[in-house]
């Protein structure tokens, strides 16, 4: 049985035993502000999605992740939906999200319906990283 749910304090563990790519205050904006989801399976955290405004308007999802032996079994998707529903029911007319080119993940996007619409390179040497892709989808 698959959950999606907006994190809560509570959470803090077991999201940190998923995602570390995030500070403790940042993990605490997420749940003030609510732009955290943590996915659960069989009552175990699996995965998490994060997501700020871009332009202070547009939903942009900064992290999807789950545990790699949950991958490539739909629930990405079924995340992504979740949350693209909610955001329509926020208003929102479009999201964004981006990923760098060397990753795969820009397949998974453009199957469920995003398009590239733009990148960015960042040259400065302690920032420097494959080029960054950034994709959009009507909802």
């Amino acid at each position: 049985m698959l959950e999606i749910r907006k994190v809560e304090k509570e959470d803090k563990e077991c999201w940190f035993s998923i995602d570390q790519h995030i500070s403790e205050e940042e993990f605490y904006s997420k749940v003030n502000n609510q732009t955290g989801y943590i996915i659960w399976k069989d009552g175990n955290p699996i995965g998490v999605l994060r997501y700020n405004l871009f332009w202070d308007s547009v939903p942009f999802v900064t992290l999807i992740y789950l545990k790699e032996e949950q991958r490539e079994k739909g629930i990405g998707k079924e995340v992504m939906l979740h949350w693209e529903k909610q955001m329509k029911t926020k208003g929102h007319k479009v999201v964004m999200t981006s990923t760098q080119v060397d990753e795969t993940a820009q397949h998974f996007y453009r199957q469920i319906g995003y398009k590239d619409c733009g990148c960015l390179v960042l040259d400065i040497p302690e920032l420097k990283q494959p080029m960054e892709m950034f994709l959009i989808k009507r909802i």
